[in-house]
């Protein structure tokens, strides 16, 4: 299989404010199996998209949505882990210099 016809992952972690797609991007982690490039966690004052719905807009294709577990009782105001994780791919075709999207 050539260069050309290989077809490499992108994964996006976005993790949102609250459970609902369309609410505000508060994390996130980028990775690409491309090559292409190599952003790291921190890389960035701003979220790649505003919302989940916006990667969506974009080619992003939804895989993993947060699993809502509520609060213990008594813990409902404690500080945690970001828990509305929303995880994307997005299939790119070619080589690490053609990032053509599927």
């Amino acid at each position: 299989m050539s260069s050309s016809t290989t077809v490499r992952q992108q994964v996006l972690f976005l993790y949102l404010k609250t459970s609902a797609l369309d609410s505000e991007v508060v994390g996130w982690a980028r990775y690409d199996g491309t090559g292409a490039s190599r952003p790291t966690t921190g890389d960035s004052d701003e979220p790649p998209y505003a919302t989940g719905v916006a990667a969506l807009r974009d080619g992003w294709r939804l895989i993993q949505a947060a699993q809502l577990i509520p609060p213990y009782p008594g813990a409902e105001h404690e500080t945690s882990f970001l828990k509305h994780e929303f995880l994307f791919e997005k299939l790119v075709r070619g080589d690490p210099d053609t990032t053509a999207s599927l």
